[in-house]
């Protein structure tokens, strides 16, 4: 159970107990890390409270600006020292562009979910690196409408497979700083950011219908491949996409 212990990580995304930033979260604290949580804003923090009762453990971070990313980094640095590593789990899109037909996609739609869903893994890992260990570990969520033509995903799968080519090329160039990086790929679920997508019920079922056992997958697998890979066990693996989907991605 001390898989993890010792070690200090910032986890960026958790908007409700059903979140998978959030599942990874319990995990790693169960596995003995410290967790050190970002929110985006005064609003998201009255969420992120009622889970996390120590202020202390709670950083504002809106990821859409990079001085906001940098202040807070340092806020961490100041707080907590050199960390061991990030969860990235943050994406966004408009509801508007998750259904029908993604010729529909506004330009303007289309550059924010590349921002907000990709660009901002780059940004966090660029102010991420002074207060990151050597070794230390940073890990991205994502998603199989990366890689296939999922109905309604639409802009947010371009996006997704543009945040998987950022996994690689950062695992390229942070490696000299001891930092791997990598991503997992987690089979739906009910999430916050899931219900966004039109249909979303029907995607969750045909998931579910796809798995080798028909069970979908749970939170705590996937925090569990998330630990994995905030440990020293995993030093070996970088720039990868680990599926944790109970076999969906197979057929």
């Amino acid at each position: 159970m001390g898989l993890l212990k010792g070690k200090q990580i910032l986890v960026m995304g958790v908007a409700n107990k059903r979140s998978i930033a959030w599942g990874c979260a319990q995990v790693m604290q169960k596995l003995g890390a410290t967790v050190i949580y970002t929110y985006q804003n005064e609003r998201m923090k009255k969420s992120v409270s009622k889970l996390v009762k120590d202020d202390e453990l709670l950083i504002e971070c809106d990821v859409s600006d990079d001085q906001n990313i940098e202040k807070a980094f340092d806020q961490v640095l100041q707080k907590f020292g050199k960390i061991d590593g990030i969860v990235h789990a943050i994406a966004f899109a408009n509801r508007d562009e998750l259904q029908g037909e993604i010729m529909n996609t506004s330009r303007e739609g289309y550059q924010l979910a590349q921002d907000i869903s990709a660009y901002s893994l780059i940004a966090v890992a660029r102010y991420g690196k002074k207060i990151l260990k050597d070794p230390a570990s940073i890990v991205t969520l994502t998603y199989m409408g990366s890689s296939r033509a999922i109905p309604n995903y639409n802009v947010m799968g371009v996006a997704k497979a543009a945040l998987e080519a950022n996994v690689r090329y950062l695992a390229r160039d942070m490696g000299k700083y001891g930092i791997r990086v990598n991503a997992i790929s987690a089979g739906a679920m009910k999430t916050l950011a899931v219900t966004g997508v039109a249909n979303h019920s029907d995607l969750l079922k045909e998931s579910q219908r796809r798995t080798v056992d028909q069970q979908s997958v749970t939170l705590d697998e996937i925090g569990g491949a998330c630990a994995f890979l905030m440990s020293d066990l995993s030093t070996g693996i970088v720039g990868d996409v680990i599926y944790v989907d109970k076999g969906v991605h197979l057929i």
